[in-house]
C-alpha cells in the first residue's frame, strides 16, 4: 500500500486554495461540502469559484499565493497552472507540516485527492495514488451505480441506535453479532424500501432477543433477457433470495446472476405447456413465506404487463405477507429498442398500445375496429402462433395492406432475430428465417425507422 488512506474532518478548519479557474473550484467546492473554512488566494478568479464562495462563504485574496499565507492553514491544495507556484505551495506546506495535494503531479503531494461517492454519512474514496485518475473516475462510477440511493438513511438508523445498543449489550463481541444480524435480517430491504419504522421495529426485536425470521415475497421482473437490462434493486434481490420461482422466459444469463446457494424451482408456462397452475404458485409463494424465507418471485420483462403479477400480488395481500414490487423493462420496450424500432416517433406514431396476442381456444377475440388508428403502434405480446391472424384481421378491418410490421424473436439476447415485412408478407416472412417464441409483433409506421436506427443485428 503506498498510501495511508484516511478521512480528514476539516470542518471550520482553514483551508488554503492556490487557483481560482475550474479546477481549483472543483476542489474548493469538496472542501465546503466538508464544511471546511476556506481561503482561497489567486490573481483571477472564476463566476464558479465566486458563486461558490458568496454561498458557502469564505476569503478571497485577488494576488499570487505568498509563504505568509499558510500560517494558520491546516491544508493546503494548489491548482494553478503556473509550476514554479504550484512547487512552492508544495514546498511551504511541507515546511509547516501542513497535508499539501498538488493536482496531476502526484511528487509534490503529501494526500491524493481520491474519487469520491457520497452518500453522507457513507462516504466511498477511491484512489490509485496519482497513477491513474481515469481509472478511479471509472471505479467511482461503478460504485455510484451499485451502492442503493438510500444506503445514507441506513447508517443514519444503525446510528441511531448505537448508544442504545451499547448499553443493552456489554461486550465488544456480542455487539458485532448483533450487527451482523441486522445487516443480515430483512431490516437494510426495509429501509431501502423507504419503510424505516418497520426497519427499526425490526430492529428492536432482534435486540430483545425475539428475533423471528420474517418471509417476504419479492416479485422482480427481470426484463426481456439481457442481463444488462436488470434493475439494481432487482440484482441486490437476486442475491438475497433463499427461493427463486422463475418463468420459462427468464434467461440462463440473468439465472447465472442469482446467489449460488438460493434453491431455484421452475414455474414457467407456455403454450400448451403449464408445468405449474396459477393457483399452485400462488400457495407455494405463501408457503414458502410463511416458513420465514425470502422468496423472489422472477418473471420475464415486468410483473404487471401481461405478467399476471396483479394476481399473486391479491394473493399475498389477503394472506398478509410482506411483499415489494421491482419493475423490470417489458419486452416491448427492451426487443424494439435492441431492433432499432421507435416505439414513438415524430410524425409516423404518437401512441402505442400493448394488446395480448395468446391465442384461446384457436381464436383471438379482440375489439379489432378500436385497434386501427392513425399514427398508433401496437406491439402484441405472446403472439407468434397468432400471428397470420393478427395480420389477417387487421386487414380486414381497415388496416393497410402495406403497413410496416415486425417480428422480435428472443429479443435484446444474442439470439435476438427479427423478421420485417408488412402486414401481407409477414408471416412468410417470420416462416422462412425459423422465428421462434418467445416472440413479440410490432405493427405500425415506426418499424419502417428501423433500417435507420438499428444497432443491433441478427
Amino acid at each position: 500500500m503506498e498510501a495511508l488512506p484516511v478521512f480528514l474532518n476539516v470542518r471550520n478548519v482553514r483551508c488554503l486554495v492556490a487557483g481560482g479557474g475550474e479546477v481549483a473550484f472543483r476542489k474548493a467546492r469538496l472542501l465546503a461540502r466538508a464544511q471546511a473554512e476556506l481561503h482561497v488566494v489567486a490573481p483571477e478568479a472564476g463566476e464558479s469559484m465566486l458563486n461558490l464562495l458568496q454561498e458557502h462563504g469564505g476569503r478571497l485574496d485577488r494576488r499570487e499565493i505568498r509563504e505568509e499565507d499558510f500560517a494558520g492553514a491546516q491544508l493546503a491544495i494548489a491548482a494553478t497552472d503556473d509550476p514554479g507556484a504550484n512547487e512552492n505551495v508544495s514546498r511551504w506546506a511541507r515546511a509547516r507540516g501542513i497535508p499539501v495535494n498538488v493536482v496531476d503531479q502526484p511528487a509534490l503531494c503529501t494526500f491524493y485527492m481520491p474519487a469520491i461517492v457520497d452518500r453522507s454519512p457513507v462516504v466511498v474514496a477511491i484512489s490509485s495514488s496519482g497513477a491513474s485518475p481515469v481509472l478511479t473516475r471509472s471505479l467511482k462510477e461503478m460504485n455510484e451505480v451499485m451502492l442503493p440511493a438510500r444506503i445514507d438513511r441506513l447508517a443514519l438508523l444503525l446510528g441511531s441506535m448505537r448508544e442504545e445498543v451499547k448499553g443493552r449489550i456489554a461486550d465488544f463481541a456480542g455487539r458485532t453479532t448483533f450487527w451482523e444480524n441486522v445487516l443480515g435480517s430483512e431490516v437494510p430491504e426495509l429501509v431501502y424500501a423507504g419503510k424505516e419504522n418497520e426497519a427499526r421495529a425490526a430492529m428492536e426485536r432482534i435486540l430483545g432477543g425475539a428475533q423471528q425470521r420474517t418471509g417476504e415475497v419479492w416479485l422482480v421482473g427481470a426484463g426481456p433477457g439481457d442481463p444488462d437490462l436488470l434493475t439494481l434493486r432487482a440484482l441486490r434481490l437476486m442475491y438475497r433470495a433463499d427461493i427463486v420461482l422463475y418463468d420459462r422466459l427468464v434467461s440462463a444469463e440473468i439465472l447465472a446472476r442469482i446467489r449460488p446457494d438460493a434453491e431455484l424451482i421452475h414455474v414457467g408456462k407456455g403454450p400448451e405447456m403449464h408445468s405449474v397452475d396459477q393457483y399452485t404458485i400462488n400457495d407455494m409463494l405463501i408457503r414458502y413465506a410463511r416458513e420465514g424465507r425470502k422468496v423472489l418471485r422472477l418473471k420475464g420483462g415486468d410483473p404487471f404487463i401481461f405478467g399476471r403479477g396483479g394476481e399473486e400480488l391479491t394473493t399475498l395481500a389477503e394472506a398478509g405477507i410482506n411483499f415489494q414490487i421491482v419493475p423490470g423493462i417489458t419486452a416491448a420496450s427492451g426487443c424494439a429498442a435492441y431492433a432499432g424500432i421507435p416505439l414513438t416517433h415524430r410524425e409516423h406514431a404518437h401512441s402505442v398500445q400493448f394488446v395480448t396476442g395468446h391465442l384461446k381456444d384457436g381464436s383471438l377475440d379482440l375489439d379489432w375496429p378500436a385497434l386501427i388508428r392513425p399514427q398508433h403502434t401496437l406491439v402484441f405480446y405472446m403472439g407468434l402462433k397468432s400471428l397470420p391472424i393478427v395480420c389477417e384481421q387487421l386487414r380486414q378491418h381497415g388496416m393497410a395492406v402495406d403497413t410496416p410490421a415486425a417480428v422480435v424473436s428472443q429479443g435484446t439476447t444474442t439470439e435476438q432475430q427479427v423478421a420485417a415485412g408488412n402486414l401481407v408478407n409477414l408471416p412468410d416472412v417470420a416462416t422462412s428465417q425459423n422465428i421462434k417464441a418467445p416472440a413479440i409483433i410490432i405493427v405500425g409506421e415506426v418499424v419502417s425507422l428501423r433500417d435507420s436506427f438499428a444497432w443491433f443485428r441478427s
